[in-house]
């Protein structure tokens, strides 16, 4: 089992819980704790899982797995709210069109580093009004705090997890430091991944998926600003109001 960082949240049946509270800002403060927690799927927990997420505060479940995956898994009665607010959805002959881009962009790719970097790229440039909807899901929460989960809590969480950090403020290379958590704590679950694997070439997709490189995230930044002008004219251009962007930071902020 890796070992636990001060932010890391025990809840029995995840892998990959952590705190966004506990980070410093450019202003010299830091985020709060309690307000938003990051997950792979909470559908996983055990019920002394969903009792630890109950006492850590959270009152409100951000789902942002996609209607086939929720269908494949469906939510349980559980004792908080659960928004289902899918952070990537499009019809199947979209998906196939977007799974050739994803191909060619990861092959056309030096390192795996670039090949994550230009895949998120391709998710935010499809999905924008997906990621507008799952911030201003959080910045419209009922009082309390907040869970942001998908499956494995790595990629989609790990984007919505960068733009809330990045929006209060947190330099990108701590960002970036949380996102690379996420291949540590999830490890167990992908050695057995590669265990299944039938193939050398399905190992190495594997492999490479399971990665979360810090310079990935930093890279993600760096483009979003050369395109956009940064995270939060990439949202405002989506349709998130400055009230909700202020919604976000006086929650993570307080």
């Amino acid at each position: 089992m890796p070992q636990l960082q001060p932010r890391d949240l025990v809840w029995e049946g995840c892998l990959n819980v952590r705190e966004l509270g506990g980070l410093s800002t450019e202003d010299g403060g830091e985020t709060r704790y309690g307000a938003v927690v990051r997950a792979d799927s909470v559908r996983q927990l055990s019920d002394s899982g969903w009792q630890a997420l109950v006492d850590h505060g959270i009152r409100t479940v951000i789902d942002l797995r996609g209607d086939r995956e929720r269908a494949d898994d469906p939510p349980a009665e559980v004792p908080v709210e659960v928004l289902h607010v899918p952070f990537m959805e499009a019809s199947e002959a979209e998906w196939e069109e977007i799974a050739e881009e994803l191909d060619a962009a990861v092959a056309a790719a030096p390192n795996v580093t670039a090949a994550t970097r230009d895949v998120y790229l391709i998710f935010l440039e499809r999905f924008r009004s997906n990621v507008a909807a799952a911030v201003r899901a959080v910045a419209n929460a009922p009082a309390g705090g907040v869970v942001i989960h998908c499956v494995g809590g790595k990629d989609r969480t790990g984007l919505l997890s960068a733009f809330l950090l990045h929006l209060v403020g947190v330099d990108d290379e701590a960002i970036a430091a949380d996102y690379a958590q996420s291949e540590e704590r999830l490890r167990p679950r992908h050695e057995s991944w590669f265990e299944a694997a039938e193939t050398e070439e399905e190992l190495e997709r594997l492999r490479r998926i399971a990665q979360t490189p810090a310079a990935s995230m930093v890279g993600v930044f760096a483009e979003l600003e050369r395109r956009y002008g940064g995270v939060e004219s990439y949202l405002r251009g989506a349709g998130v109001t400055d009230e909700e962007l202020a919604l976000v930071r006086e929650r993570l902020r307080g």
